[in-house]
């Protein structure tokens, strides 16, 4: 598999924020992460998109290569990062791809109605109402953050096609390298805000993916939780696939990204 190696750290909001950036063309896709992910995982997507589109790939904060501050760790405020690191690389035509909880981050940005962003593409969001988590799942993934073994079990819940063992292990390395400020931020606050009264104010297509086989956010939580606040959004699923569509099926993803930048360039 080839890696992008372009890393970059630039000051944004008085903390490092590390992305990767691959490629050129005249539209921008901007791609988020998911919960105790990092940007590695959008590189086997930037690498066959790269040749069309300028590809940026980032680190949110207390994740991946970027700083990890004690406190911030807000929807608004992973949202402010992107838009400000949007603005400092001259980002004008693009779209934003967020996976899980960057999907309620990038549903955030986009309803302040950036200039230039062109449609939203959402990979298993996390929906702009509270999470549906447990508060079992809550209490045990708090307990147990950066332990190898509660690692190595996300890892088999958030999956369900085969991957290399490379990949595994990048997947289980992005989970116990999250700071515990961005864990226990998105866990006791972040995942439970409610953003969905902004909803109204999102004027770009969105176009939401899922795995059928997601465990962690099953597809039903976009039907119920997010579906109903958008105005304008499709859905599709990928069949037998987990929550880790980057990783578990990048061919399709990319064909998926693909069709709907297509599509909203010809409505």
């Amino acid at each position: 598999m080839k890696y992008a190696t372009n890393n970059v750290k630039i000051n944004i909001n008085g903390i490092n924020i590390n992305y990767v950036e691959k490629g050129n063309g005249p539209l921008t896709l901007v791609f988020l992460h998911y919960f105790g992910g990092s940007a590695l995982e959008w590189q086997p997507v930037m690498n066959q998109l790269a040749n069309q589109y300028r590809c940026i790939a980032i680190d949110l904060r207390g994740h991946g290569n970027s700083e990890a501050p004690a406190t911030g760790y807000s929807v608004d405020d992973m949202a402010d990062d992107v838009a400000a690191l949007i603005r400092a690389v001259t980002i004008q035509d693009f779209v934003l791809v967020g996976h899980s909880m960057s999907g309620k981050v990038a549903l955030a940005l986009a309803a302040r109605q950036p200039v230039g962003l062109r449609s939203l593409i959402l990979v298993s969001p996390s929906p702009p109402v509270p999470e549906p988590i447990s508060d079992d799942d809550r209490k045990d993934m708090l307990t147990t953050h950066g332990q190898r073994s509660a690692a190595e079990q996300t890892f088999e819940k958030v999956t369900a096609k085969p991957v290399s063992e490379k990949i595994k292990q990048q997947i289980i390395s992005d989970d116990l390298r999250t700071s515990q400020a961005a864990w226990n931020a998105w866990l006791t606050a972040g995942s439970k805000e409610n953003i969905s009264a902004r909803m109204d104010s999102l004027n770009v297509p969105v176009s939401i993916i899922v795995g059928a086989a997601d465990r962690a956010l099953k597809p039903d939580v976009q039907k119920t939780l997010t579906l109903p606040y958008l105005k304008n959004a499709t859905f599709d699923t990928i069949q037998e696939a987990g929550h880790l569509l980057p990783w578990e099926t990048p061919n399709e993803l990319v064909d998926f990204i693909q069709k709907k930048i297509g599509q909203s360039y010809l409505e």
